[in-house]
């Protein structure tokens, strides 16, 4: 009776669901300054970006679950922002980058929307997570004081609860 008890735990233990959280790192672009990260608790709800029209990215902002970062770079110039939907995640960050600024940004979520800033001039980048699932947790990068100079995406899939 006993052995038959190990058996249905160990069996039990094997239909459990592991953490099956994976993560990858979308390799930063650009130049160099003063480094940001976006991180905090929970999932990104909103991203706001600033331009200056017809030249580059001066800012960006992302909101986790209702709390707002502080701004990277500055804001100045129009903004463009975007709420995501209940279950909604940015799967796709692209854009264009020198080596003194980023000049374009386009997030593309889950459900197919998009947030595009910037003008299509210089080199082309294109992140996205390398694990099915995932979804935008963290923005980094550089910034000198007038624009963003560098960006990089952080990827995580398994942390889909809103607590998380």
């Amino acid at each position: 009776m006993l052995s038959l008890l190990f058996f249905v735990g160990l069996f039990a233990s094997c239909l459990v669901k592991p953490n099956t959280a994976a993560y990858s790192y979308s390799g930063s672009v650009g130049g160099g300054g003063i480094p940001f990260t976006s991180t905090a608790k929970g999932r990104i709800t909103g991203i706001r970006v600033w331009e200056i029209p017809s030249q580059y990215i001066t800012g960006i902002q992302v909101r986790h679950q209702y709390i707002w970062s502080k701004v990277f770079g500055r804001a100045y110039g129009p903004v463009i922002e975007m709420s995501l939907f209940d279950g909604e995640g940015i799967v796709q960050v692209s854009g264009k980058y020198h080596s003194n600024y980023i000049y374009q940004l386009i997030f593309i979520t889950s459900r197919g929307r998009s947030l595009i800033a910037g003008q299509p001039t210089t080199k082309s980048f294109n992140f996205y997570p390398t694990h099915q699932e995932s979804e935008l947790r963290m923005l980094s990068g550089h910034h000198n004081g007038n624009g963003i100079t560098s960006l990089g995406a952080h990827w995580a899939t398994g942390l889909n609860s809103t607590s998380e």
